[in-house]
This record gives C-alpha cells, structure tokens and sequence, in this order.
C-alpha cells in the first residue's frame, strides 16, 4: 500500500481479539477472497501461500498494472489478519518478458527500430528510449519495479527470460512435453482451422534469427526432451530440446506452466480473461496441478468508453494520477466496486480524494465491524494514518478538494500560498508544517484547477429574479459578523432562498407555506453565476473559508459582468 504516510496502531477500543473476530465476520472482497485461499489450504496442507500478479512489458506499465498488484495486496493482508499471520505468504510480480514484440506500441519513440525487431523475445529487442537498459523488456521491467517500489508494495520480482534461461521452468516443460496431446485436446477445440493447422504449445526460439517461431511440431520426443520443427526460412528440419530457454510455450500454456512449476495459489485476472484462465486451469491439471484461486475484475475504460491498453496509452497513467492526487486516492479507486467497468480519465480524480478523506475521518469512530468495511482499513494494511482537523473539524468535512478548486477560482490565483491565507483565516493555528495532508491537497488542488477546472468553466449572466436574489443575498451578508460559522451562513443563505417564489419548495420535509424548504435551484444558480461550474461545494462552508467580504465582492463582480468578462480574456489567451 501506500508508503510514507503516517499510521497508527489499532486503537484501544480496538483490540486484535476483536479485529480478528469482526474480520472472520467481514464481507468487504478481500476477505470474501482470502476465505477461498484458507479454504485451499485446508485441502492441500500448504504451508506457505504464493500470489501473483503478471505484467506483459510490451507497453509501458499502466495504472491497471497498479490496480491488479494494489487488490492482490489488500487479499494478502486480509489473509494474515484471518490466519493471525501464521502462514508465510510470498507475492510474485512476474513478467512476462520472453515473449514476442508483436506490434509496436503507439506511445514509444524509435517506432521503426523497434518494427525491424518484430518477432523477438521483448529482452532482444533494443531499449527504444536510450541506452540505459539492455533491452525494451528489461526497460519496462525497470518501469514496473520503480513504481511498485514507490508504492511500497511487498514483493518478488520475476523475469520470464530468467527463468526459462535458467532451468527454473526445466522440469515442468518436460512435464508438459510428455502431456502434450493432452494439452493439444485442451486447446484445439478453441481455435480456427488456420490457427490449428500451426498450433503448439512450444514457440521455438530461432538460433538463426532469436526470433519467436509460431510453427507446427513434426516431430517431439520426450524420452530425450526434444521437439522437431521446420525453419521458416530455410524448410530444414530442427530438433531443439524444450528446456534451458530454447523454446517459450504460447501464453495459455505458459499460464498453465507457471503456476505448476511455482506454485501459484492465487491470481486475479480481467474479466476478458475468463475463458484463458478456465483454458489454463484444465492445462495446469493436466500438468498434474491445481490451479490457483483468482477472482475476475471488470475493466478500466477510458473517456470514451474504451479499454485501456499499454500499447495504446489510453486511459490515464500513474504519473498524471499522482500530479493530481494522492496515492491513497487511487488505491482507493482501485478498491471501490472490482467487478464493475469504470471510467478511468481525469473527471474520477476529484470524487476519489474527497471520498479518501472522509472514509478515513470516519474510520477513528467506527467500530470493529464497519473499520473492516472501511475502504482505508485495506488501503493502510490495518494501520490508517490518523485523519487532520482543522478549525476543530475534520479535514475531509471541512475542506473538500471540490472546495478548493472553487476557491482557486475566486482567489484568481493558482498559488497555493494564497489559498493558504484563506485557510488560516478559516483556522489560524493551520499550517503546511502541522498539516501536511491538507498541504498536498491544495497544490494537488491547484494543478488540477489550472489544466482540467478553469478551462472548463461556464459563467451565466443572472436573470433579473437572480439579479435580485443574490442582491439580497449580499445585503444579508453584511449583517453577519466577520467571522461568522458555517453553520450560520448556510442558515442566512436558506433565509434569502425561502422569500422568494421561484426557489421555495413546498414538498422539502416539514415545509410550511410560512417556513418553504429551499430548493436545489438556489445552490445550483450560485455556482453557475458565481463559480461557473454546475455544481460545488457547501455554499456556507465555502463563504466561511473564502469571506464574507470577498464573497459580496465576488457577487458584485457577477452582477456587473466582471467574471464572465474576466473568463473570457482567460479563454482567448489560450
């Protein structure tokens, strides 16, 4: 999970006697997946338990990279608080790097160099990006381990080429020479004519041209562990032996091979992978295996619905993810609803901080059950950071990032010194120093607003009833005391909101026709006139962090024109 943030220990209300009772009761899906893996291990005796994640480097490492390895994690954890860390467990982030460079990625430099490599292991290919690194997979590889070593997560990396190179993979290849019908009958049946005419679950390694050859077996024997093929480019018989990296088996088989020959308890997959996974678990029997417990997420799609994809770079990456926002913000994504497509694109940053913080101002309150339930019990490891407050508040119930994107507008500054004047003033004792997480939420805050919230803004001109409202609106401000509490600007803006026709509701619970309740279309026409945006934050929280000064002034500018005049002078310099 996340590392470098601050933690604490389990609170004593809370004793492990008790984490370990509401955890054998909890129903959030890493518990509901570590019940499968105790269940396995009942069956089979093990003593250890082996995850693993897997990563294809022909791409750049993406944000669902992240995801697969962030989810098994939080299964790892709520395994050995079930199993009172009695089983040693190991997470094996393997990848897949012998495989072939079969189309060259759109988001890479030197695109024709890597076209005259098609068909070579990735750790043949020449690193397309400079000269640092031997090869394009050992390049990605490096990729992937920086930023799962950013994230502090804990594991065992572990290259394809290696293990094949090395005689890891030796006795298990031998074992799947000598099954082989049985694993052709497996896959056959799956493909098309054309595809079966050639299939092999071996892909020989020319030692002509080092490159992946998909032909037929002509011949195989595997008393002398050895496989006969045609080159084609020269239509000469070759016998090669299937071990000491010779040969790679296509990636079903190789699925299968791998979690025999290591032991694999526990993968998880995307959903587009259902029927492989079913495939190389019939392969992984066969092998005389068992295949691992998995669970299948949905999908990340990207603005326009589409799936993500390394080779395309769609979608977003972890680098822009965390210019925007925390990590803890995106484990969290990655926790909330696994089995459901999302969108993964800019407009999710906003909601996943927000909802961040108040999950974890919420967590010191709960007791054991919910804290299981409790999206940063997962995301910490069990040991969330304990939440900041400020103004005797909870950061995450006072200062939103929606809030502060909508104070970066009116501030009409993006530096985040000026936003910290507001918030002392809010609260004087506040400070980037005593505060850090509010500190890193307001420059993540200002990035955000100055690439994806002013360039989207939409101010409307007030009708002449707007007009009037938010006229009476200032006036009622201004008898309000300079420092007056949130709770009574909302109260004040209610006031106004409830004389006038056009925004009382009648239908509100307990409305009188002496005392209407106040309908959506008075907040909804302060933020199109004042912050042109659709929606905002709390309207009396926002005042009270802002001013009630600078907020009859920001009304003054509205009702003259000034902002819409302003945003566009903004809009043209672009």
């Amino acid at each position: 999970m996340p590392s470098g943030a601050d933690s604490f220990a389990t609170p004593p209300d809370a004793a492990p006697q008790d984490m370990l009772e509401g955890a054998k009761q909890a129903s959030a899906w890493p518990f509901e997946e570590a019940r499968k893996i105790i269940a396995r291990i009942a069956a089979t005796g093990a003593s250890e338990v082996i995850f693993e994640t897997g990563y294809g480097p022909s791409g750049l490492p993406h944000i669902g990279t992240f995801g697969e390895v962030a989810r098994t994690t939080m299964v790892r954890h709520a395994f050995r608080v079930l199993t009172e860390d009695r089983i040693k467990t190991r997470l094996v982030a393997f990848s897949d790097d012998m495989d072939a460079l079969r189309k060259v990625p759109d988001n890479v430099p030197n695109k024709e160099m890597l076209a005259s490599h098609l068909g070579e292991p990735l750790t043949r290919v020449p690193d397309p990006f400079s000269n640092e690194y031997p090869s394009f997979g050992a390049a990605n590889n490096a990729r992937l381990r920086a930023f799962l070593d950013r994230f502090g997560f804990d594991y065992e990396f572990a290259s394809s080429t290696d293990y094949y190179a090395s005689g890891r993979f030796d006795e298990t290849l031998l074992r799947m020479l000598a099954v082989y019908d049985e694993v052709m009958d497996i896959i056959l049946p799956t493909l098309g004519p054309d595809r079966r005419a050639t299939y092999s679950p071996f892909l020989p390694i020319s030692p002509a041209s080092g490159k992946v050859l998909q032909v037929p077996m002509i011949e195989r024997d595997a008393s002398r562990g050895t496989i006969v093929y045609l080159d084609p480019d020269t239509n000469e018989k070759v016998e090669t032996e299937v071990t000491g990296g010779r040969v790679k088996c296509q990636w079903k088989a190789d699925w299968a091979m791998r979690w025999f020959a290591l032991g694999i308890d526990y993968e998880m997959a995307g959903k587009d992978l259902i029927e492989s996974v079913k495939l190389s678990g019939k392969i992984c029997r066969a092998l005389g295996g068992r295949p691992p417990e998995g669970f299948n997420y949905e999908l990340f799609l990207d603005d326009k619905g589409q799936k993500i994809s390394k080779s395309k770079g769609n979608g977003l990456t972890i680098e822009e993810w965390l210019t925007y926002a925390s990590p803890e913000s995106l484990s969290l994504f990655m926790f909330q609803k696994p089995t459901a497509a999302k969108r993964l694109y800019f407009d999710v940053i906003p909601r996943a901080v927000d909802d961040y913080l108040n999950f974890l101002d919420a967590y010191p309150r709960q007791p054991v059950k919910e804290r299981l339930g409790n999206p940063v019990w997962h995301i910490h490891a069990g040991e969330p950071p304990a939440p900041e407050t400020i103004g005797g508040e909870d950061l995450g119930a006072t200062v939103t990032f929606a809030m502060l994107l909508n104070l970066t507008a009116v501030a009409n500054s993006e530096d985040p010194a000026v936003l910290w004047g507001f918030l002392r003033r809010y609260a004087p004792d506040a400070s980037p120093a005593d505060h850090p997480r509010l500190d890193s939420l307001v420059r993540y805050a200002v990035r955000y607003f100055r690439d994806f919230v002013r360039p989207a803004k939409s101010y409307r001109t007030p009708d002449d009833v707007e007009r009037d409202a938010l006229a009476k609106l200032a006036n009622m401000l201004a008898t309000l005391p300079k420092h007056a509490s949130a709770e009574a600007i909302q109260t004040a803006l209610y006031d106004v909101a409830r004389k006038i026709p056009r925004y009382q509701d009648l239908k509100a619970k307990g409305a009188t026709p002496e005392r209407p309740g106040v309908s959506n279309d008075w907040f909804n026409m302060l933020y199109a006139v004042l912050l042109g945006e659709g929606r905002g934050p709390r309207f009396g929280s926002f005042i009270a962090l802002y001013g009630i000064d600078e907020t009859r002034k920001l009304i003054a500018d509205a009702l003259n024109g000034d902002l819409i005049e302003s945003h566009a002078e903004f809009l043209a310099q672009r």
